[in-house]
């Protein structure tokens, strides 16, 4: 997604590389998909599944943000 659009940003990190955000965002396997903070899930998902996450994750920031 964040291919298609300049509104979507993405950033991959190898969680062995990187102990100290394994441990913050709990990683216990992998893909770990963490979304603004609010929204996370593990394993690969149909893309419908994820784009449901990424549009809950968006809801949830909306209403954080008000």
């Amino acid at each position: 997604m964040a291919v298609e659009s300049e509104h979507v940003t993405a950033d991959v990190i190898e969680a062995t590389e990187f102990p100290d955000l394994s441990r913050r965002y709990n990683v216990r396997g992998v893909p770990k998909i963490v979304i603004n903070d609010t929204t996370e899930f593990v394993g690969a998902l149909p893309e419908a599944e994820y784009l449901a996450h990424v549009r809950a994750a968006v809801e949830q920031n909306g209403k954080n943000s008000q």
